[in-house]
């Protein structure tokens, strides 16, 4: 039994729904077949609104209000708050998604990869204070597409360099990359070189899990060296260098407490260590 493919369902589930209501209300028997009806075109409707919901496009202006103590930061504007304009499907940014990775503070760095940029908040933000490059990746390309006309849309090019605004000198340069978690492989991950790493959102989806492990743990590792015939790890190359170890930072809803749990195991067998950092939102959404 399915919905009438060419009937107005709409109309169809008011009308089996009101002849339940009254047939309940004189305390007679309805048909288990009409709500097996009734059951089907609810279940229609619940698919139909998620299709909308992803494939609608809003704008949404994100904004970030600088705390007490930056406002004589260069990237402060006058208003003390930097709001930014994102083009999404309707059912983005109840929390956003994204994976940085940067070299040094974001104001003097290379900055890496971003792993599931989404919508490229994250990376806009970035870019506003300075950091010298931006890479942003996703493994979707429809979001990677959505992602270039954000970057647009906040005077960003990402083939080349941060439009110059009047009286603003030019400093960072954005990319854009396919980069399937699933697929990326290690020769591929071993050309980022980051020294921290920043990831907004990434451990809500348990089948993903391993798949982020395996991208963190290959960009933390820093490149091995050969000596004398022998390779030293990347940490004891890092220390002898006098560079300070990678670093990840994670910020993350825990949506589900089982998925999160299963994060941890996994950061625990691949001896990954774990700290928990305190932090406040800069965010409010308008």
């Amino acid at each position: 039994m399915e919905p009438a493919a060419n009937g107005n369902t709409s109309y169809a589930k008011k009308l089996l729904k009101k002849l339940i209501y009254e047939v309940e209300l004189e305390h007679g028997e309805v048909l288990d077949q009409v709500y097996e009806e009734y059951a089907l075109y609810m279940s229609a409707a619940s698919k139909e609104d998620a299709f909308v919901k992803q494939n609608i496009r809003i704008t949404k202006f994100i904004s970030f209000l600088f705390p007490e103590g930056l406002y004589e930061h260069p990237s402060c504007p006058r208003s003390r708050k930097l709001v930014v304009p994102l083009q999404c499907s309707l059912n983005m940014l109840e929390g956003d998604t994204g994976f940085i990775y940067m070299r040094e503070s974001p104001s003097t760095s290379d900055l890496g990869s971003w792993v599931g940029s989404g919508v490229g908040m994250v990376g806009i933000c970035l870019a506003h204070v300075k950091a010298k490059k931006v890479m942003l990746t996703d493994g979707d390309l429809l979001t990677l597409s959505n992602m270039k006309l954000n970057l647009e849309r906040n005077h960003l090019n990402y083939d080349d360099e941060l439009v110059k605004q009047p009286g603003e000198a030019q400093s960072t340069l954005v990319k854009c990359i396919h980069l399937p978690w699933e697929t990326a492989s290690e020769s591929e991950l071993s050309e980022y070189r980051p020294d921290v790493i920043v990831g907004a959102d990434v451990i809500y989806d348990p089948s993903c899990l391993p798949h982020l492990l395996r991208v963190l743990v290959a960009l933390l590792r820093r490149p091995a060296k050969r000596e004398n015939g022998s390779i030293e790890t990347g940490d004891r190359d890092t220390a002898q260098q006098g560079r300070s170890p990678v670093v990840a930072y994670i910020a993350s809803v825990i949506r589900n407490a089982d998925t999160f749990n299963a994060f941890l195991r996994l950061v625990d067998q691949m001896d990954l260590s774990l700290t928990d950092e305190p932090m406040y939102s800069l965010a409010s959404v308008l």
